[in-house]
């Protein structure tokens, strides 16, 4: 009984908040720009370097040596967090201890676009070192895990099979290495996944890959390649003149989605040859358990009548900037969003939704059984059960908290010598703010990410485009 209070007293503390919620302090720092405090906070946090949560702190970590340009060290941590998830084994005494209590007792496994991002920032911190092979093949990685991860789902219906902005940043990186004709194809790639049957997460084309398309098909000499895309795009590629080198510029704007946890209920029901069936009828939904011959099981579970499960959800951080662009030596030049993570993470969550509810049903069904059987014995007992069940069914709301909203892109021609390159963001309050750099020409391509990490609070998905507010 010492052991069953000291649970409860666990969870009565910490189960009710989420995993956000409990992070709260590291997450302003980040977002407010101290940079150095949040990582001091999570070196000495020796919670979330535990094994359970240690990809989480690979992924912050890796984050945080990023925004301060040491991106060598920021790739230690995302290669050690490449290789976590690559040994990702199932622990199975955390499995069963899951099944008692509640998933975040597990190590954490990654949502399929969080592992898609480790090597983009891989892909990006390489672009920045110069090592443009090695950026190369993270950024097919990109792809190549998204397929590994779909082959295991029986249907394959994942909404996010392919990435379109992992093409068109391994176009760039084969562009930088002087491989224009992969280039070329890598871009014919990402474009065609922007114009696939379902689109992708409602983001049109850029125009600068619809640019780059023709420039490489012009270069390599694919003339009817060129004549094709001409025709696609109702344009004729025009060259420009980029022997001072050109700019990439990436804007990621605002933070991505939190996990918070949402309560379904589920009515038990009859089934046939041995079945109980718990039922949904709002989401219209069913899940059938096999009982067999057991009939004082069976009547105990539809005794219970109403079942809640809890699964996690998202809530959206909307982004503080509508839009922005740039300004170079007086051209104003669009920057165009390739990639909507915040779109993508409620969609991945949505397609594992029906895969995972069973597994939560059946983690619920073995709770309740313990706790009838335990009601049978010891009234006291199935008392303290029924107690510790309630506070333990809660959903694993952890996830990476650093990843942007979205990300945007454009190339600037260079002029020689020193160039001031604007950037100009719209607000919410419909103002403009201003942020300024010099870059030094050079032949080639250089690589400019830029962050800002303002957003609005939190809100479910639905009412985000509601929410206005004034800047933090």
């Amino acid at each position: 009984m010492k052991n069953l209070v000291y649970i409860l007293a666990i969870f009565v503390f910490t189960g009710c908040s989420s995993y956000y919620q409990r992070n709260i302090e590291v997450q302003r720092m980040i977002s407010s720009g101290n940079l150095q405090e949040a990582e001091k906070k999570l070196e000495g946090d020796k919670r979330i370097q535990k094994d359970r949560n240690r990809l989480l702190y690979l992924f912050n970590m890796g984050f945080i040596n990023h925004l301060q340009q040491d991106y060598s060290k920021s790739n230690e941590f995302f290669n050690e967090a490449d290789l976590l998830i690559e040994d990702y084994k199932k622990s199975y005494g955390a499995e069963v201890l899951a099944l008692i209590s509640n998933p975040e007792v597990k190590p954490y496994k990654p949502e399929d676009f969080e592992s898609v991002m480790v090597h983009y920032y891989k892909s990006l911190n390489y672009l920045l070192l110069g090592q443009y092979e090695s950026s190369i093949v993270e950024a097919k990685r990109m792809n190549l895990i998204l397929n590994q991860l779909n082959d295991k789902y029986k249907d394959h219906k994942n909404r996010y099979q392919a990435d379109a902005f992992a093409h068109i940043l391994m176009g760039l990186s084969y562009e930088a290495s002087r491989d224009f004709n992969n280039a070329f194809i890598a871009y014919r790639n990402a474009y065609n996944i922007y114009q696939g049957e379902h689109g992708y997460f409602e983001i049109s084309a850029p125009e600068q890959l619809k640019s780059d398309l023709l420039r490489t098909a012009y270069i390599i000499g694919f003339q009817n390649d060129l004549a094709f895309y001409e025709r696609e795009f109702g344009r004729e590629y025009e060259p420009r003149n980029t022997e001072n080198g050109e700019l990439v510029f990436l804007w990621h704007n605002g933070m991505g989605p939190i996990k918070d946890e949402v309560s379904f209920n589920f009515i038990a029901i009859p089934g046939q040859a041995g079945y109980v069936i718990f039922e949904n009828e709002e989401l219209g939904i069913s899940f059938p358990f096999y009982i067999g011959d057991d009939k004082q099981k069976r009547d105990d579970l539809l005794a219970l009548r109403v079942v809640r499960v809890a699964f996690p959800k998202y809530l959206a951080r909307p982004t503080y900037y509508n839009d922005a662009h740039l300004v170079v030596n007086g051209q104003k030049l669009p920057l165009e969003k390739v990639e909507n993570i915040n779109d993508i993470a409620f969609k991945t969550l949505k397609d594992r939704f029906l895969r995972e509810m069973g597994v939560s049903l059946l983690r619920l069904g073995l709770k309740k059984a313990t706790e009838i059987k335990l009601a049978q014995e010891n009234a006291a007992l199935g008392a303290a059960a029924t107690i510790t069940n309630a506070i333990t069914e809660k959903a694993d709301t952890r996830n990476w908290h650093t990843l942007p909203h979205s990300i945007y892109y454009q190339r600037a021609p260079l002029k020689d010598g020193d160039n001031v390159i604007g950037l100009r963001m719209q607000n919410v309050n419909k103002g403009e703010d201003k942020a300024g750099f010099t870059v030094q020409s050079k032949p080639g391509l250089q690589f400019l990410p830029y962050y800002s990490l303002e957003h609005l609070p939190a809100a479910p998905w639905d009412d985000a485009s509601s929410v206005r507010v004034e800047k933090k």
